[in-house]
């Protein structure tokens, strides 16, 4: 049974800065990692995305404002979250899949990340 548990949510101001973190158990550096976010009302969207070699994507939204990153030691992935707007306010998810697999099998519980004006 894979586990991932996201922790660094919490309420910040517009123009601020949040680093998630989400440690996965057991770990893989074959894994394909994601961020992905729901805000009340709407479809889960994903944020970013990160393969095993490093290469990473980001969702129009967030791109030049986040960043994906993965500490394959610490077996650990991040998302720097930077120049928050409260569009930004969602449930985040970490997700892991095999780099060969379609699909996102492992989900951690989500942090909650609330940006006020």
């Amino acid at each position: 049974q894979v586990q991932l548990v996201e922790s660094g949510g919490g309420s910040v101001q517009a123009g601020g800065s949040l680093r998630l973190s989400c440690t996965i158990s057991p770990y893989s550096s074959l894994y394909t990692l994601g961020w992905f976010r729901q805000a009340p009302t709407k479809e889960r969207e994903v944020v970013a995305t990160i393969n095993y070699g490093g290469g990473t994507t980001y969702a129009v939204p967030v791109k030049g404002r986040f960043t994906i990153s993965r500490d394959n030691a610490e077996k650990t992935l991040y998302l720097q979250m930077n120049s928050l707007v409260p569009e930004d306010t969602a449930m985040y998810y970490c997700a892991a899949r095999w780099y060969s697999s379609s699909s996102y099998n492992y989900w951690g519980q989500g942090t909650q990340v609330t940006v006020s004006s």
